[in-house]
């Protein structure tokens, strides 16, 4: 599937075939596609944590006000940051740069983000976002459907996945072959009303 078909095909899968898992060369591709999304400095801030004990499917899908595709769907996962990624060995973002790069960029990470926490944590945020978007771009072209769930007590979740210090949630995301057609899209605004030219 080409990239414009998978843009403007995917959709928000809510009911999902329980009887239909990801085969785990497939769940692989996925995310080492999603993991070549793009970060600020090469941080890779994001962790996806893989959900499969079916006992804990369940406590999240209470914690999710019990949305069905929480355990229904071949694949959840909890999409993770490391807000202090920035300075956890920062030289191995950029191990395989030429020596001059290295010199310049780990030093510069540090001046960026040191001291200013709500960067810290906005960047972390934006890699969340981008890395979502991949990984469901990456489903759709695979022939499965996806879709991102915000609806969920994030301290609960939290206590359930056992979230390290310093992380926080950016979303779940749930992954499948769809059991039903999605709902088609509510309505798009006109690209007059989103798009603009050099000031507002």
């Amino acid at each position: 599937m080409d990239l414009f078909t998978a843009v403007e095909s995917r959709r928000s899968v809510k009911h999902y075939d329980a009887s239909e898992p990801m085969p785990e060369a497939e769940f692989e591709r996925l995310i080492r596609a999603t993991m070549l999304s793009p970060t600020s400095f090469n941080i890779q801030h994001w962790r996806f944590l893989r959900i499969t004990d079916p006992s804990l499917r369940t406590q999240l899908k209470a914690a999710a006000w019990s949305q069905q595709q929480v355990e229904d769907a071949a694949e959840l996962i909890v999409l993770c940051a490391d807000i202090n990624a920035w300075q956890d060995r920062p030289e191995r973002y950029w191990a395989d740069a030429p020596k001059e790069a290295r010199e310049i960029l780990v030093p510069m990470l540090t001046d960026f983000y040191q001291g200013k926490p709500q960067l810290q944590r906005d960047e972390a945020i934006r890699s969340c976002g981008i890395a979502a978007q991949t990984l469901m771009l990456t489903a759709t072209a695979m022939g499965y459907g996806s879709g991102p769930l915000i609806g969920f007590d994030t301290e609960q979740v939290a206590e359930l996945i056992n979230l390290p210090e310093g992380y926080l949630i950016g979303m779940m995301i749930v992954v499948g072959k769809a059991a039903q057609a999605p709902n088609g899209r509510g309505g798009q605004l006109p690209v007059s009303e989103v798009l603009f030219e050099n000031r507002f």
